[in-house]
């Protein structure tokens, strides 16, 4: 039987160059898988912010405000029986107090999205980026998904509107470092202008989705204003009939 014997200096020849594989291994793997995550964000970002520009008629559903008891689960029964997958921009403190109907509108296959923690402007831009990030822990915790990123955000009021326009221009440098971008829309049915009736509320759809192909509509999941819940079904078919197709921003991710 034989003992080998190594010295230090022959434990360094030996087994420095096989660590040195391995580190140089891990680190372009580690790399390769940032470098490949990067690339996908950035076009999923593209795809984001031409979403309106493209020529087919794709309607893109999205809520806002919820989740709220009242209304958020009529809004997924209705969805469920029109096989419609549509986006849902999250209130962060609404979705800790209701984190059971987020839940059911991921595993439905809605895209959970995020609209801030407090939906308040005075404190929103005073704490930005705690705001996004204390809505995706939120969500987090709901859906049972670990480091959840939303990735798309709306601004409360839409970044269109003109109160709060310095801070949203500062806003948006801080959802870029974050992997972030944000959207608006180009049809609504004005349910949060004032209380309209559900046919209303179908005729208002109607008239701003004249003319235009894809389409990103603003709704809310609430019945703060008008209870846009009521005239979803009808507003669906509508859009059907007149050839539109509907989809999530999961259709967006590579």
């Amino acid at each position: 039987m034989k003992i080998w014997i190594l010295s230090k200096r022959k434990l360094y020849f030996y087994f420095l160059p096989i660590f040195f594989s391995v580190f140089l291994f891990s680190f372009f793997s580690y790399s390769t898988s940032i470098l490949v995550s990067s690339n996908s964000y950035t076009n999923f970002l593209n795809k984001v912010n031409t979403l309106t520009s493209k020529n087919e008629k794709i309607a893109y559903l999205t809520f806002d405000d919820g989740p709220n008891p009242a209304v958020t689960p009529k809004v997924l029964d209705i969805l469920k029986e029109e096989n419609v997958k549509a986006t849902f921009f999250v209130i962060g403190k609404s979705v800790e107090t209701y984190p059971d109907i987020v839940k059911r509108a991921y595993q439905e296959g809605h895209y959970i999205a995020n609209h801030g923690y407090s939906h308040n402007n005075s404190i929103l831009y005073k704490n930005f980026v705690s705001e996004i990030t204390k809505t995706d822990e939120a969500i987090s915790k709901a859906i049972d998904k670990k480091n959840y990123c939303a990735h798309v955000f709306r601004f409360p009021n839409g970044f269109m509107s003109p109160i709060y326009k310095k801070e949203k221009k500062e806003a948006i440098l801080q959802l870029a470092k974050i992997d972030y971008t944000y959207i608006d829309w180009n049809c609504l049915n004005n349910d949060s202008v004032k209380k309209y009736t559900p046919n209303e509320l179908l005729e208002n759809l109607k008239k701003s989705c004249k003319n235009k192909n894809t389409l990103v509509i603003l709704m809310h999941d609430t019945k703060d204003v008008s209870n846009s819940s009521l005239a979803l079904q009808d507003s669906i078919l509508y859009l059907k009939s007149q050839g539109y197709t509907f989809q999530n921003f999961y259709d967006l991710i590579p």
